[in-house]
């Protein structure tokens, strides 16, 4: 279905919108949760600013880039360097960090309901807070999973021993070389299981969440579902955004609703049957309960 330009609503207040929401999560027969970039976010895992100057002044000072994001990109003159940068940025935003706020707020919301969760996220928060893998999917990969950059196989591989490992061992920006990591396969140099082009591995697991998520749709394509949207910008609405609105069309029973402060938005298509929330997730989850 193609859609109009989109709206935010602000008819109602902002108080009145969190008591629609609560009623529907009481009240859905299943809750599908799309969750992105904004919700660990909210729970004060920002990539820029302090947080990055506090665990990464020395690279700033080195290579010039300010936050977390152009760091994973930066065209590093060694693989050395490479490791020495992505083993820091997994260990604080993957292991060395406790579950977020509004991710156990979310659980508490949700934990009684038939829900399942699709995420663009790659920190492992959820599976931190205590959600049943079963009804995760991982959609762009897992800081904690490695990949044959060629790809010559179809696997991943855990890799927080030899992140540590390489975290603790790491000087003047670098690894020592006989920690860089080596596909077992064909001896190519390994890299993140992140999905910027076409080399990302979809694994077994990965397949399999697809499969469980394409069944929870399939059972409740029908009936009383709340799509609930939280912190999904505009880099890749393909994946969540744009497929909401359309399940909530094609279902006079769904409501879509979003949380997402300054971006909440919907068609005016669905807008009868949306609830947009233009405030910190963290705040509004803390309302609802």
């Amino acid at each position: 279905m193609s859609f109009g330009k989109p709206t935010t609503i602000s008819i109602e207040s902002c108080s009145k919108q969190i008591g629609r929401l609560k009623n529907e999560i009481e009240k859905a027969d299943a809750v599908l949760i799309g969750a992105g970039a904004g919700m660990s976010t909210s729970a004060g895992f920002a990539y820029d600013g302090e947080r990055f100057e506090r665990n990464f002044a020395d690279f700033r000072r080195k290579y010039g880039f300010t936050d977390m994001y152009s760091g994973g990109f930066y065209p590093y003159d060694s693989l050395e360097e490479y490791w020495a940068w992505w083993s820091r940025h997994i260990l604080l935003n993957r292991y060395d960090v406790p579950a977020g706020e509004p991710y156990t707020a979310l659980l508490r919301l949700v934990k009684e309901k038939d829900y399942f969760v699709l995420t663009t996220n790659v920190d492992h928060q959820f599976q931190l807070a205590g959600f049943d893998k079963q009804r995760l999917f991982y959609t762009q990969g897992d800081y904690g999973l490695w990949q044959c950059s060629k790809p010559c196989h179809r696997k991943t591989y855990d890799n927080e021993e030899a992140v540590r490992l390489m975290a603790a061992e790491q000087k003047d920006l670098k690894i020592p070389s006989e920690l860089v990591p080596k596909c077992p396969v064909c001896g190519a140099p390994m890299t993140m299981n992140l999905r910027c082009d076409d080399s990302f591995v979809q694994d077994e697991g990965w397949y399999a969440a697809a499969s469980r998520y394409e069944d929870f749709v399939r059972r409740h394509s029908a009936g009383h579902i709340l799509f609930l949207e939280l912190g999904v910008g505009a880099n890749t609405p393909v994946i969540i955004k744009y497929p909401f609105w359309n399940m909530t069309a094609q279902n006079e029973k769904a409501v879509y609703a979003c949380i997402n402060k300054g971006e909440a938005v919907c068609p005016k298509e669905i807008a009868g049957r949306s609830i947009c929330i233009n405030e910190d997730i963290s705040a509004v989850l803390r309302a609802l309960e």
